[in-house]
């Protein structure tokens, strides 16, 4: 079994984490049980679902939970876009932090795409 913590999906994933509690400090007191809520729990859902996948006995259940990790990123994603447009960050904001959020999906993705060959042969 692979150590989740080698690996750079979860790697990055975890980055992104950083960046989003940071980033939602910024957000106001009376969002914290909802937008900040939301939103930092979307970012952490990516990495644990990751760890969670690799810990799993069969390979459907793994590629499931990635597939689970790479709807945490959207989601994260659309819950940034509503705080830019309810303006409660920035465009500047959100143009910092979105490369991060897409460098993730695309070594999920990568991290999927490989999961699915291996579970053909």
């Amino acid at each position: 079994m692979a150590n989740y913590k080698n690996l750079d999906a979860w790697k990055s994933a975890m980055q992104l984490v950083k960046e989003t509690y940071l980033l939602t400090k910024k957000f106001p007191k009376e969002e914290l049980y909802a937008l900040t809520s939301q939103t930092k729990r979307a970012a952490v859902s990516v990495p644990a679902n990751i760890a969670e996948g690799l810990g799993r006995q069969y390979k459907k259940d793994t590629i499931q939970f990635l597939y689970i990790a790479r709807g945490s990123l959207y989601e994260l994603e659309t819950l940034l876009n509503v705080a830019v447009m309810v303006e409660i960050i920035t465009v500047d904001d959100f143009s910092a932090i979105i490369p991060a959020v897409e460098k993730s999906l695309q070594v999920l993705n990568g991290f999927i795409n490989y999961n699915q060959k291996a579970d053909l042969k």
